[in-house]
């Protein structure tokens, strides 16, 4: 897979996932399809987790200093 931006990975999960919505699909092209989001889900997933680990590393003490803190998630 030669994705190389966040968004297109994306964008190509949420289209995949439409196709499976639309239930026009043979059960092997299914199969392709699910397979297929399964590695843009990973790759997305993938960066995420690397976002998520560089705002960790970016969060400013109040002295200007920089220190790591868990990220927390807004519910």
């Amino acid at each position: 897979m030669a994705v190389e931006k966040f968004e297109t990975a994306l964008k190509k999960l949420e289209d995949v996932v439409k196709k499976l919505e639309g239930g026009e699909l043979s059960l092997e092209d299914s199969l392709k399809a699910f397979e297929e989001g399964v590695k843009y889900s990973a790759f997305c997933s993938k960066k995420l987790n690397e976002a998520e680990r560089r705002v960790e590393l970016l969060i400013k003490q109040r002295d200007g200093s920089l220190a790591t803190r868990p990220f927390e998630e807004v519910e």
